[in-house]
């Protein structure tokens, strides 16, 4: 697929027309309208819908608009930078499908080269993306995810599950017996678990994707919600976070995901282990 057709699908997308996308890249908009049938022939289904409210991104759209923005980054890279900053670094580029693990996934690079040397490095954040389809097509060399894979084209394995604790800020004179509930909504396990305590909480309960984000909202605010032990420790440490008594934690499946054809995949999961021992 050429890049210019990947680069004339997102400047439709971000300026909302044919004609608009035309005039910003400077061709006709018949090489617009080229470019994304191109696209649409080899995918084998439609990325824009044009009506009176002009032009939007159908379903399927949607779901390649992060694809394509990866690969026009990745040929960025691949075709300025690789060639200066190669020079015997081996690649890895890692993803984790929840944001408990963004935390992690540095760790987990940072453990890496101290044992191996510097990386060509890519870490990604983009938790929209299918994590166990992102290795089986090569665009990640190993990910982490909470499902567990049932694509032949991967290799996996079951980690010790990630224990997430219920934990709240202190209780001052000025703080409401209820308290917030920040809700990461990770996963089906997780939402199961997590049902009672938001009832449990004051008449809102926040819906904060992103773990450090609604970490720092409740260490800011005041409330509580579920994170992984290795997230909140420094916290309890000092104080600015306790436990819930009589709560239950919350075993949230871990899955290490590679290719079968990746030589580090053994080196990744002994650092991985190490970090979690």
């Amino acid at each position: 697929m050429q890049f210019k057709a990947l680069e004339t699908f997102l400047c439709v997308a971000e300026a909302g027309g044919f004609h608009a996308a035309a005039r910003k890249l400077n061709v006709t908009q018949t090489a617009v309208s080229a470019r994304i049938r191109l696209i649409e022939e080899e995918t084998g289904r439609a990325l824009f819908t044009r009506g009176a409210g002009g032009t939007a991104l159908t379903e399927f759209g949607q779901q390649f608009k992060p694809y394509a923005e990866q690969m026009l980054s990745l040929w960025g890279f691949a075709s300025r930078d690789l060639p200066v900053q190669a020079q015997n670094r081996p690649a890895l580029r890692l993803g984790g499908q929840l944001s408990i693990w963004d935390p992690l996934l540095v760790d987990l690079a940072v453990r890496f080269e101290q044992r191996f040397g510097k990386l060509l490095l890519t870490l990604n954040y983009d938790h929209d993306l299918n994590m166990v389809e992102a290795v089986a097509t090569h665009v990640l060399d190993a990910a982490i995810t909470h499902e567990k894979p049932a694509d032949r084209r991967v290799t996996w394995y079951a980690l010790e599950p990630e224990l997430l604790s219920l934990v709240r800020t202190p209780k001052t004179d000025g703080t409401d017996d209820d308290m917030i509930f920040v809700n990461l909504e990770l996963g089906e396990v997780y939402q199961d678990h997590v049902r009672s305590a938001a009832r449990r909480a004051s008449g809102q309960t926040v819906f904060l994707g992103n773990c450090m984000m609604a970490l720092r909202y409740i260490l800011h605010r005041g409330g509580n919600g579920y994170f992984p032990d290795y997230v909140i420790s420094e916290h309890l440490a000092s104080g600015a976070l306790e436990r819930v008594e009589d709560s239950i934690s919350l075993p949230l499946p871990m899955y290490l995901v590679t290719r079968g054809d990746r030589e580090e995949f053994e080196d990744i999961h002994s650092c991985l282990v190490d970090l979690r021992g």
